[in-house]
């Protein structure tokens, strides 16, 4: 006989007896470190190695909100995940996990799908750190909206919630079944509870459908010199170094993301060439990095943007250990392949001869656009909900469900630990704000006013 390892039920009660070493209750509490570091120490620390002009444009963008700020900072909150109990239950996390960075995308089959959108801090770490970060953006998120301080724990709470019932589920079911899993975006129109949800996701949905690259084309690109050229949006779309200037530059690149993509992949990128290349400043944890926009054109009305953007070491490392891989785009990459559901044909990455890493994809194809601000109640409420399941969705093929289900359990204890926690996190990301905020009036830090996503 073939040793299979555990059983389900060994697995699930490995995972019951965590508890023992980690009670969920304890997963509640939250107290500040004494050896935490600064955070705009830190913050500064973490700007090593970004473009100086573009560290105004992040610091504009952090000091608009709490949640803001805390989408800035991810670095801050692993620290201190970093010194809380773990479970030991490891699974490809996403790293930087908040309400902002799920949204709806094609697949390679041009369906759309709800999924975590967002893999530039991904790297394998304890389950509950992603969980922890979305439920903190849950509460933060909640607050920018004004929401009732009570309905944005409830919200924590029921993303907890769907993720630990969803999780239950994924335990039980066979593996393959785990992976080929999958939320079509249409879950929102079905699930919405009212008229009014139904519609406002029905015309996301639309909109989201006319994110392709034909699309895109006459909207952000135009002709000159009877050339086709992206459009410049200073500072946050630009030529900053003429064309011919970096022409040789991106091709060396170019050419060595080609052999990263698999051979069939190659036959049609193969079609399309490079006619233009532009800067251009992308969400806020990730300003200052080096990020572009490639148009390459298979023919005259046959356009194809790809995003390249750099890829530093993940927040997590320090406290959760070295990516394997030597190429941080490559890190990237494969963690995007583990935790998505369906992942972009064109993704890849490289190396620059000055060691920046890097990864591709293609630009905003067929992106469902979440406004958190146009949200009704109910609909924010859906939405944690959604995130939650998504979440689990991915640690279910990243990790081992059965272990983590039978840890969690079937009562609301962990749920009611997260909420708390969610709430007590989200008042400190505010005191780190309030502070950052200092830091900007007295000097420290310098923002542009200005600094529109």
């Amino acid at each position: 006989m073939h040793n299979l390892g555990p059983t389900l039920e060994e697995r699930i009660a490995a995972g019951k007896a965590l508890r023992g070493r980690v009670p969920r209750a304890s997963h509640a509490r939250w107290s500040v470190p004494g050896n935490r570091p600064d955070p705009v120490e830190l913050l500064r620390s973490m700007d090593r190695g970004r473009l100086p002009g573009l560290l105004p444009v992040r610091y504009g963008r952090m000091r608009q909100s709490a949640f803001a700020f805390f989408r800035g900072a991810a670095a801050l909150m692993a620290a201190d995940l970093g010194t809380m109990p773990a479970t030991g239950i490891r699974v490809q996390a996403c790293g930087d996990c908040h309400v902002a960075n799920f949204g709806g995308f094609a697949s390679p089959e041009r369906r759309l799908v709800f999924d975590i959108n967002d893999f530039d801090e991904t790297l394998p770490a304890p389950w509950e750190w992603d969980l922890k970060r979305l439920a903190a953006s849950v509460v933060l998120a909640g607050r920018q909206r004004a929401l009732e301080e009570r309905h944005c724990g409830d919200a924590a709470r029921m993303a907890a919630k769907s993720y630990r019932e969803r999780m239950r589920q994924y335990a039980k079911m066979r593996a393959l079944d785990v992976w080929y899993s999958c939320l079509d975006a249409e879950i929102f129109v079905d699930e919405a509870e009212t008229r009014r949800a139904k519609k406002h996701w029905r015309e996301a949905e639309d909109k989201a459908k006319l994110e392709t690259a034909e699309h895109l084309y006459p909207e952000i690109t135009r002709a000159k010199n009877g050339q086709r050229r992206i459009i410049d949006h200073p500072p946050l779309v630009d030529h900053r170094r003429p064309t011919a200037g970096i022409g040789k530059y991106v091709h060396a690149v170019f050419e060595r993301y080609r052999h990263t993509l698999p051979e069939e992949r190659r036959v049609i990128l193969d079609r399309y060439r490079i006619v233009d290349v532009a800067r251009k400043v992308v969400g806020i944890g990730s300003v200052g990095t080096r990020c572009a926009v490639a148009l390459l054109m298979a023919g005259p009305e046959d356009p194809l943007f790809l995003q390249f953007k750099q890829a530093r070491p993940s927040v997590l490392e320090p406290y959760a250990g070295k990516s394997r891989y030597k190429n941080q785009g490559e890190r990237v990459v494969t963690g995007q392949r583990i935790l998505q559901s369906a992942s972009d044909v064109f993704l890849g990455w490289a190396r620059d001869d000055e060691g920046h890493d890097f990864y591709f994809r293609q630009l905003r194809d067929m992106r469902m656009k979440i406004d958190l601000e146009r949200m009704s109640k109910q609909e924010w409420l859906e939405y944690a909900v959604l995130c939650g399941r998504a979440l689990a969705r991915a640690h279910g093929r990243a990790g081992d469900p059965a272990g983590i289900a039978g840890y969690l359990g079937r009562s609301d204890a962990f749920d009611e630990a997260i909420g708390e926690f969610a709430t007590a996190y989200a008042d400190q990301t505010e005191h780190d704000h309030s502070e950052f905020l200092k830091a900007l009036r007295s000097g420290r830090l310098r923002a542009r006013r200005h600094a529109a996503a």
